[in-house]
């Protein structure tokens, strides 16, 4: 960052006690503009684990740049961020244009739910002036050929879901019909969330109503992306051409408004790990004493996390089957986000920007991941507006093996960005 020559650039790592570090950046306003209007620029360095998977040649830790893709693990999520955002203000101090005073926040935990940023925010409040504009470069693109804006995040209770029915491990002979499987009762239990045909999460305490605002962006995004909404994603197929469709794996449902929908404003249940379980090669008749799952829990943006987490806990824990030892305990609990109205002169630099730079105009669509760290803005400078924005668009799998940066949309990314910053005033 200090390589890039930016005037006045001052740059520091802030550490309060044992929390993670925060990246911290400050570049004063130019061409006399006011210094306490600020523009706030959010990314974050800390990564996903590396995960299996990554085909030949390439892997977490191996960067390799390939028809303008940088594969890598953090590529786009979201080592690129500190990087666009320095670029951004560079080019427009470079040709002489006016911009605002900017500060930059990266932080270190946001994969751990960014269980450290208030106490930086609050740390770092006397340093933000008056927040215009908070510029987040940690979304999802619906395609590489215009401009995305987040409108919406969900929600996330993450935890562990412990089921033990045994002491020790039993011959499954001898108490096969006896002693109920840890892993069925697991199943029973997790019943009482989602429907396992569907796949509906059923209490009512994990939905909302889904705005009419947010009904009609889901509509018109879904009329520019169609098929590609489920055709992003690597599809298993019996076949290893993949050129059978009709017997490839397939998608709840093929509807694409319902598919923006399920995906940002309804809830959703995933297993995204598990212990209890020998690999198979391992595994003998043995009738195992415990299952442990760890769950993550997808909630819609006007969902409370914490108090979603709360019901999880009773629902799962109260009256287990066969008097079985469970327990739920969570070790993250985020509230998702809805955005505020765009206000016009942001709305009508986000669709100039978009059309200078991709030739067409900007487009809004809700997210499914969670960024915490949009909610605590939210709270702390309810006046601001938010851009929510980033690169993670088709087959660029975050979080998952093969993870890329899209470089030439990071690039245009960047550029409409640094316009969307000039028009701050």
């Amino acid at each position: 960052m200090e390589a890039q020559g930016i005037a006045g650039l001052t740059l520091e790592v802030i550490r309060l006690g044992e929390r993670t570090p925060v990246l911290y950046f400050d570049i004063p306003a130019t061409g006399g503009l006011d210094q306490e209007r600020t523009v706030l620029l959010y990314g974050h360095l800390d990564k996903q684990p590396e995960m299996t998977g990554w085909r030949e040649g390439t892997g977490p830790w191996i960067p390799v740049y390939e028809d303008g893709k940088l594969y890598g693990r953090g590529a786009s999520d979201d080592g690129y961020a500190v990087f666009a955002a320095l670029a951004a203000i560079k080019a427009l101090d470079q040709q002489g244009i006016p911009r605002a005073h900017c500060i930059g926040v990266i932080e270190t935990c946001e994969e751990s739910g960014s269980y450290d940023l208030p106490a930086y925010l609050d740390f770092l409040s006397p340093c933000l002036h008056d927040v215009q504009l908070v510029i987040a470069f940690d979304s999802g693109a619906g395609n590489y050929e215009q401009l995305w804006a987040t409108t919406s995040l969900r929600g996330l209770v993450n935890g562990t879901l412990e089921v033990r029915i045994l002491t020790e491990g039993v011959h499954s002979g001898d108490a096969g019909g006896v002693v109920p499987s840890s892993f069925r009762i697991a199943r029973q239990l997790l019943d009482r969330i989602d429907d396992s045909g569907t796949g509906v999460v059923k209490p009512q305490e994990f939905n909302c109503v889904i705005p009419p605002d947010r009904m009609e962006q889901a509509t018109l995004a879904a009329g520019i992306l169609g098929e590609t909404l489920w055709q992003r994603f690597p599809w298993a197929s019996c076949c290893d051409d993949g050129e059978t469709a009709a017997l490839s794996a397939q998608p709840v449902t093929k509807d694409p408004v319902e598919i923006i929908l399920n995906r940002t404003w309804r809830a959703a249940l995933a297993v995204t790990g598990a212990d209890g379980l020998p690999p198979v090669a391992a595994a003998g008749n043995v009738q195992r004493p415990y299952t442990n799952l760890k769950l993550s829990l997808r909630v819609p943006p006007l969902v409370d996390g914490p108090q979603a987490a709360a019901k999880l806990k009773k629902i799962l824990e109260t009256d287990p089957p066969y008097s079985a030892t469970v327990r739920f305990d969570y070790d993250s609990a985020a509230t998702g986000w809805n955005a505020p109205v765009f206000a016009p002169w942001l709305k009508d630099a986000l669709d100039s920007a978009s059309q200078t730079v991709f030739g067409r105009s900007a487009a809004y669509l809700g997210e499914g991941g969670t960024i915490p760290f949009m909610g605590m803005l939210g709270v702390k400078f309810p006046q601001a507006q938010m851009l929510v924005t980033g690169v993670l668009g088709p087959k660029s799998n975050a979080h998952g093996p093969n993870e890329f940066l899209h470089v030439p949309y990071a690039k245009k990314i960047t550029a409409a960005t640094a316009m969307v910053i000039a028009a701050v005033r």
